[in-house]
């Protein structure tokens, strides 16, 4: 990690340096905030968690190989170098800042309410047939793993895509600060995170703080067929690049032919060219990921013959989407997380399915005090979109169950407190050739459910 020496990152993150001379001019290798991910000569800022307290783990994270421990506290008879600061979480953000400002490379930075990791993965496949990239991993996309993503960047890598996450005002700005994106891509406005942000109007604000530190002369890439996104202004004299199904988009489709769960083929549109491309993954979100990576290729002075090569190249990741399929079931893996919106999208997908089709949804977290009408309206369009089984798992869920009963009541529904009660069950309620959807909050803990129908 280049200009990454002790002074420079005591000086960046405001902090007092004890140690050696010696050490003080030389250079970390990486920078980590797990004890278990010890490198030679790594920098391990300790930080406190909920449960756990890393300032517990620096002295073993010195014998492990570490240079350097950055600590709140002052440590007696310190044998080895050490940075004090006031809080170790803003100081892996000033630390990351300040890495970030020393790399040469293009920032794409990516939120939205619904599919920014299904997004962001487009992209990264469409990035990958031109540039080095790095892109973001798991769920490191908040102000912890978002500077941890950064730290990651390479020398060699010509391009991070970065996803950031948020769930309050002022978060945004705290991940544009340090990411300070070349590229901003939104990918839509819809019901997440209420209990903080308050309304979609609320969202559209928060999300929008990532225009505050990106490159003045960059891109900004918006859902042009999004009533919210429509309403942005230029920012920083940057006029918004809108993409979508409208003819209001500057990078929109036609030709569009949907396959059911092999995908769709579709004809897209730039603004001087035209390619048909195939995307494996279904649904029609997808062609809107796909849009915003045509848009972001763009930018990045990529050929249509490799934008069209990374949009075909996409491979799903577990939990997002993913058709799984075993000797007796279809599986549609989407259990990474839910909204409203996504899992509407979700139950459109599934409605696409050749024979018999199962929901098996759970409850969706930090919808604020709208929560339960939220899950009710899901529940009404599952009825609506035509399955042969519902299945909810949960408290709330028990609204999305009693809005489909609402709706339809001769639809084939079952309402269970837990995942224990369902598996119970699972042997009667799901029968071979069956077309299965699997989404619910994160915290819901889905893959289990998974695993039970793969081992069927």
């Amino acid at each position: 990690m280049r200009n990454m020496t002790l002074k420079e990152i005591s000086v960046a993150c405001g902090g007092i340096y004890y140690g050696d001379e010696e050490s003080y001019y030389k250079e970390v290798s990486s920078v980590t905030i797990d004890s278990r991910k010890i490198q030679k000569d790594c920098l391990f800022i300790a930080i406190r968690g909920a449960r756990v307290d890393g300032h517990m783990f620096i002295p073993q994270s010195i014998h492990d190989g570490a240079l350097c421990a950055v600590s709140e506290k002052r440590i007696e008879n310190a044998a080895y170098p050490y940075i004090m600061v006031n809080s170790c979480a803003q100081a892996l953000r000033d630390i990351a800042e300040h890495y970030r400002r020393s790399l040469r490379l293009k920032v794409v930075g990516i939120s939205g309410s619904v599919g920014k990791t299904s997004t962001k993965e487009m992209i990264a496949s469409v990035v990958s047939q031109k540039y080095n990239m790095l892109k973001t991993e798991g769920n490191f996309n908040n102000e912890i793993g978002l500077p941890l993503t950064i730290f990651n960047i390479k020398e060699e890598h010509e391009v991070a895509i970065l996803e950031m996450g948020i769930s309050d005002f002022g978060e945004m700005e705290l991940l544009a600060r340090i990411s300070r994106p070349d590229i901003c891509v939104l990918t839509n406005i819809g019901c997440a995170h209420l209990e903080q942000l308050k309304s979609r109007e609320g969202i559209l604000k928060a999300k929008t703080e990532m225009f505050l530190f990106m490159n003045p002369q960059g891109s900004i890439i918006l859902n042009g067929d999004d009533d919210m996104l429509q309403t942005v202004t230029p920012a920083n004299r940057i006029h918004p690049i809108f993409f979508g199904f409208g003819p209001q988009c500057g990078y929109s489709v036609k030709n569009v032919e949907n396959l059911g769960l092999k995908g769709t083929s579709a004809t897209f549109l730039t603004l001087d060219s035209e390619f048909t491309a195939h995307i494996s993954v279904p649904g029609e979100h997808m062609v809107y990921n796909a849009l915003a990576a045509v848009a972001v290729g763009r930018a990045l002075d990529m050929s249509d013959e490799e934008i069209k090569r990374g949009i075909e190249a996409l491979v799903p990741l577990a939990g997002r989407n993913n058709l799984i399929e075993t000797p007796l079931l279809t599986i549609i893996d989407d259990c990474y997380n839910a909204n409203p919106d996504s899992m509407k999208a979700s139950l459109d997908v599934l409605s696409q399915a050749d024979g018999r089709t199962v929901a098996i949804l759970g409850d969706m977290f930090e919808l604020g005090p709208s929560e339960q009408e939220m899950h009710y309206e899901v529940g009404q369009y599952a009825a609506k979109a035509g399955i042969s089984q519902l299945i909810c798992i949960g408290t709330l869920s028990e609204e999305i169950a009693r809005g489909a009963a609402g709706e339809n009541p001769d639809i084939d529904i079952y309402h269970y407190e837990t995942k224990a009660e369902f598996l119970e069950h699972i042997d009667s309620l799901i029968t071979a050739r069956d077309t299965v959807l699997v989404k619910a909050s994160h915290g819901m803990e889905f893959p289990e459910i998974v695993e039970a129908l793969k081992a069927r």
